[in-house]
């Protein structure tokens, strides 16, 4: 699809329609409510191509026509309410990158559209099959004589910016989550409307991948799911712009998490067997093999839930002479462990979860508290499938404390998740505190 192409023109080519087939549904749609439409062919042309807008009520019926939400129309900002993608998720192409942008941030930054809109299975098991089959990367460089001239000093201040507000701590970082979207946006219109060369382009197009995986997980830790999903997509497309590989995997691994998070299990283990085609960092394919593990043991396939344990110990050994990735910088053997521990759970091995989880715990960084309090989480339910409820609550207890402080609704999500297998156990010491604690509000 090409950038210029029309939001309406989008719309109605993925689903076939001529614009005598759409003119056909918007009057039906008028008919349906005793009204009577004068739209034929001719008028949706002018709507598409000379950029005449259409009244209030005909955007109602083009919405239905299209079998779109009818809580997505908002007459004063036509076209830009409908939607630049199939499924929630736009296909590669030689702009893909910015339409990707800005469906994104359209999604990020509207409720209504987080409230009505989903991204489909199918769609994104078919971009990753897309993206690991070799898609066409975006053309980075724009035409010399169009737009703003973007400086060397502009990208700059713009990567010193995201890099110093990436090394905050969570607890400092989620202060400063308007200026990380207020970055993307201005990156965004940068790379859509600026002019600079090959090198310049390449730069954009990194910051926006990294701006975008960062404002995803702040939209995730929130329970903003399309939002965050819509933000991958977009910074997936920005790296696969830029050819780096490994930065894509991480995007699609992302998804994968988000996929796997939501019990979409089949989905989350297509997308990371996608991913490892074309990742090639020994870290990077290890904490991908890592999350294919959990996802496998979550369904039960224990063989091959195994087989991507082995396979995730053996990559974080490796050195490959080459820095890690940004993105996977973190891993350790602290994450080999809890998360080995937490698939081994998932697959009936409580004991040996436990002195994994437990293992990983002591290794983890201090300046990985959020980190901290999803182990912490991890180890509670460890103890609960052995019969252990006091340690349980008071794991669970620690994560819940350590969650509320620093302002990581994620992790509180996973104790309060817990809670209902405590429910045995509200006479053993420590469980009825827990529940009193997680019962009142963080600000109580």
């Amino acid at each position: 699809m090409s950038e210029s192409t029309h939001p309406l023109t989008y719309q109605r080519d993925l689903r076939g329609l001529t614009r005598v087939d759409l003119a056909d549904l918007i009057r039906a749609a008028a008919r349906r409510r005793g009204l009577r439409s004068g739209v034929d062919k001719q008028r949706i042309r002018k709507w598409e191509v000379l950029g005449v807008m259409p009244d209030a009520a005909n955007q109602i019926y083009i919405a239905e026509a299209l079998d779109l939400p009818i809580e997505l129309v908002e007459p004063g900002t036509w076209p830009h309410w409908l939607p630049l993608s199939d499924g929630g998720v736009v296909p590669f192409g030689s702009s893909s990158s910015v339409t990707a942008l800005r469906e994104a941030l359209k999604t990020a930054m509207d409720p209504q559209r987080r409230a009505v809109l989903a991204l489909s299975g199918s769609a994104l098991t078919a971009l990753a099959g897309s993206w690991a089959g070799g898609a066409q990367p975006a053309t980075l460089v724009t035409h010399l004589s169009d737009g703003t001239l973007v400086g060397d000093d502009t990208v700059t201040m713009l990567e010193d910016s995201v890099r110093r507000l990436n090394a905050l701590a969570t607890d400092q970082r989620q202060h400063f989550a308007a200026l990380m979207d207020a970055h993307l946006t201005t990156v965004t219109n940068l790379i859509g409307h600026g002019r600079y060369d090959r090198t310049t382009g390449l730069r954009l197009h990194l910051l926006a991948s990294t701006l975008a995986q960062t404002v995803a997980w702040h939209r995730f830790d929130h329970g903003r799911h399309t939002a965050a999903g819509q933000l991958w997509i977009a910074a997936l497309h920005s790296a696969h712009a830029t050819n780096d590989t490994d930065l894509g995997a991480a995007m699609l691994g992302d998804l994968a998490y988000q996929a796997a998070w939501r019990r979409d299990h089949a989905i989350a283990a297509s997308l990371l067997q996608h991913a490892l085609v074309r990742t090639e960092h020994p870290a990077a394919r290890s904490l991908l093999h890592l999350r294919l593990a959990r996802t496998l043991a979550a369904q039960g396939e224990k063989r091959a839930a195994l087989r991507a344990l082995t396979a995730a110990e053996h990559h974080l050994g490796v050195s490959s002479g080459i820095p890690r990735p940004t993105w996977c910088a973190w891993m350790s053997e602290a994450d080999l462990a809890v998360d080995s521990g937490q698939a081994l759970l998932d697959l009936g091995d409580a004991s040996r979860a436990l002195h994994l989880i437990t293992q990983g715990q002591a290794l983890l960084p201090t300046s990985r508290e959020k980190t901290k309090g999803v182990f912490l989480a991890y180890q509670a339910a460890s103890h609960l499938r052995l019969r252990e409820p006091e340690l349980a609550a008071q794991a669970a207890g620690q994560a819940l404390q350590l969650a509320r402080r620093i302002d990581a609704p994620r992790c509180e999500r996973l104790v309060q998740d817990l809670l209902p297998s405590f429910t045995p156990y509200e006479a053993t010491p420590g469980v009825p505190e827990l529940q009193e604690a997680a019962a009142r509000r963080p600000t109580e």
